[in-house]
């Protein structure tokens, strides 16, 4: 290239250069910085080993799978589940690692090798769920924010004989997480605080609880914006764990999508069950006899039903799922869908004191002609994975 009318400076000659080998030294310096600062940790879950190379691959929740390199380096250690330090950590082998467990890896600066790998069994995490789900139940209730006054929550839900109304008492050492949106981890719930609470949001709140049940001192509150939907399936795709449903009210496609925990029930022949009784349980009787032990609400009655699985699912089928509020109104993650769901549509948007069958009040499951609509439901959505 040659340069002319330049008009005899040097310095401006020296600019020229510089302007026009700028943009190609900084992409140089880019290239070497990107190759040289790869990432320094991971979080995620054991997807598979490949031990004849001695490779670990490791799954993030966000991201693609990560192939981490093992090295006679390599320092092993397990934690317990919801220990946020390496304190009590112990030592461990590779050998001891397995798949599904939770696992935090720091990489040798600028590679895929693995400095150290900190463990919490899939095992452990599993049973300290479980030890969790059943203190939520044990000391805990859930309901649909009904008010919020001062230190007082109302939560209303609905059992099979009629409207529950309960109380959560808060103070300054209640802690408060709210769902994500789009988001069906229990994990992935942020810490919140009372202000964020509004009428209308499904909540649980554990902790000192009353011998009726009906109120509780909380010493944590989960809550979040869900929504219920229902609807028939138009359409499964078992490759991409996907159903269309055709939406209630609005003949609306709405795809479902699931995740490892997405949570599937299907609800008994209620119909058939009353037709071989004679009539609806309870018929005529106008709610439960004096004295007797208050029925159990929906979402009780869903938790102690067996799960179903995805291939279960059949086009044609009624169905209600719950889900947090995303950003697509016609796509959704279900956090609890219920299968077989007929009856308990047709409870649910009848008229107030008429059951599902269009008689008169007391009729239905236990008297139970709701009209509640669908978000009165309290299908379980705040599941404790």
């Amino acid at each position: 290239m040659r340069f002319t009318n330049l008009n005899g400076s040097k310095d401006q000659f020296c600019r020229l250069i510089v302007v026009m080998i700028r943009p190609i030294v900084l992409l140089l310096l880019g290239v070497a910085a990107y190759a040289q600062n790869g990432p320094t940790a991971i979080v995620g879950s054991i997807a598979s080993f490949k031990p004849e190379d001695a490779i670990v691959v490791i799954k993030p929740d966000n991201a693609a799978a990560v192939e981490v390199k093992i090295t006679p380096e390599t320092a092993f250690k397990r934690v317990a589940p919801g220990q946020n330090s390496l304190k009590n950590a112990t030592d461990m082998k590779m050998t001891d690692m397995g798949l599904g467990d939770r696992v935090l890896v720091s990489f040798k600066p600028g590679t895929t090798e693995a400095v150290r790998i900190v463990v919490m069994s899939a095992t452990d995490i599993t049973k300290r769920n479980d030890t969790d789900r059943e203190d939520w139940t044990k000391r805990g209730i859930s309901g649909v924010v009904s008010a919020k006054t001062g230190d007082a929550i109302t939560l209303k839900k609905r059992s099979l004989a009629g409207e529950i109304v309960m109380t959560v008492t808060v103070g300054e050492k209640t802690a408060y997480r709210r769902y994500a949106s789009d988001s069906v981890n229990f994990s992935d719930a942020r810490i919140s605080k009372l202000d964020e609470i509004s009428v209308g949001d499904q909540l649980r709140a554990r902790g000192v609880k009353s011998e009726d049940g009906l109120k509780v001192t909380a010493e944590e509150v989960v809550f979040g914006t869900f929504v219920t939907k229902a609807g028939t399936i138009a359409a499964i795709d078992p490759a991409t764990k996907e159903i269309t449903v055709t939406e209630l009210g609005t003949n609306k496609p709405l795809i479902v999508k699931f995740t490892a925990d997405s949570q599937i029930k299907k609800m008994p022949d209620f119909g058939g069950m009353m037709m071989g009784r004679g009539g609806a349980p309870g018929a005529g009787s106008g709610g439960p006899p004096a004295g007797a032990p208050r029925a159990p609400d929906i979402s009780q009655m869903l938790e102690r039903m067996p799960a179903a699985k995805f291939d279960d699912l059949k086009t044609g089928e009624k169905i209600v799922v719950s889900s947090t509020k995303g950003a697509k109104p016609d796509e959704i993650t279900a956090i609890m869908l219920l299968g077989n769901a007929e009856m308990l549509i047709q409870m649910a948007t009848a008229p107030s004191g008429r059951g599902p069958s269009g008689g008169g009040a007391g009729q239905g499951m236990g008297g139970a002609g709701m009209g509640v609509g669908l978000q009165g439901l309290d299908l379980p959505s705040m599941i404790m994975n």
